[in-house]
């Protein structure tokens, strides 16, 4: 009788374990943004997340708290396999369909935006781990209201430019150059970012304004590298196990030896308590047996 209850016991500690272990919220692993023309999450990051400075980045603040914007890097879905348009809503486009970047869909015209003109750009996307894949990015067509909800059909079929990704980013950046299309006013430029190694996908919404339009609105500004070296310790951002070049702030718990994190000591706690139960049930099931 006693063993079986030791057994019970040991199974019941396993269960529990293993319960845990699968409620336990997983890392997320995300890995840039675009600094040119400045997407809208880092752009709000580079204001500040305690100290937001224009309206809408207050507001998504006030909606969402600060931690969307230290995560500035992680606007990703996982399992995506090519299929964006299967996985991601209209209306949705810039926040992947994450509840965490719901602000970013907000359809406003007081966005931080870039100004650029038709002809040859320099796109410039800050990577904190380099992957083997390709970047696709759009505009939005002629006429596009930006008081809208961005739709996929908003998108221009034609991309703006494509880049093939290599492991490797020495300094940090992926840069490359597209063509952008005649355009006035105001527009999204949109990045799909597709690993070829992985499921996974990255994506981002970028406000641009064409013809001078961007005298009179807020100016984007890149995080700077101080303002992306002062987020990394409330960051939850991990890249363990994505491959490819780490540059800051990727150098978190698997550099450094400590975590900032409070789920790598949970899962290392339930991995203890699933070792110790499967332990305690074995040595219940060999004493029943001695017994017998």
């Amino acid at each position: 009788m006693l063993s079986y209850r030791r057994a019970a016991t040991g199974v019941a500690a396993l269960s529990a374990a293993t319960a845990f272990v699968g409620l336990t919220p997983t890392s997320a692993a995300a890995h840039g943004a675009v600094f040119n023309p400045v997407s809208r999450v880092a752009a709000c990051y580079a204001e500040g997340p305690e100290t937001p400075k224009s309206q809408v980045c207050k507001d998504l603040v006030a909606d969402s708290g600060t931690q969307p914007l230290y995560d500035w890097n992680e606007v990703n879905i996982a399992n995506a396999a090519g299929q964006h348009q299967a996985l991601i809503p209209d209306g949705k486009l810039c926040s992947a369909n994450r509840a965490k970047y719901r602000a970013l869909d907000w359809a406003r015209t007081d966005w931080p935006a870039t100004a650029v003109a038709t002809g040859a750009f320099n796109f410039k996307v800050r990577v904190t781990a380099a992957h083997s894949g390709t970047m696709t990015v759009y505009i939005t067509k002629p006429g596009f209201d930006p008081t809208q909800p961005l739709k996929w059909s908003d998108l221009d079929a034609t991309p703006v430019a494509v880049h093939n990704t290599a492991r490797t980013a020495t300094d940090g950046f992926y840069n490359f150059t597209g063509n952008l299309p005649a355009r006035t006013g105001r527009h999204i430029v949109y990045k799909v970012w597709q690993r070829n190694d992985s499921p996974e996908a990255f994506y981002s919404c970028s406000d641009v304004t064409f013809g001078g339009a961007a005298a009179t609105q807020a100016k984007a500004q890149a995080p700077t590298e101080a303002k992306i070296a002062a987020g990394v310790a409330l960051s939850t951002v991990s890249h363990a196990g994505h491959g490819g070049d780490e540059q800051a702030p990727a150098l978190s718990a698997e550099t450094t030896g400590t975590s900032s994190s409070p789920l790598v000591p949970a899962l290392a706690g339930a991995g203890a308590l699933a070792t110790f139960a499967a332990g305690s049930l074995l040595l219940s099931r060999r004493r029943n047996s001695s017994a017998s």
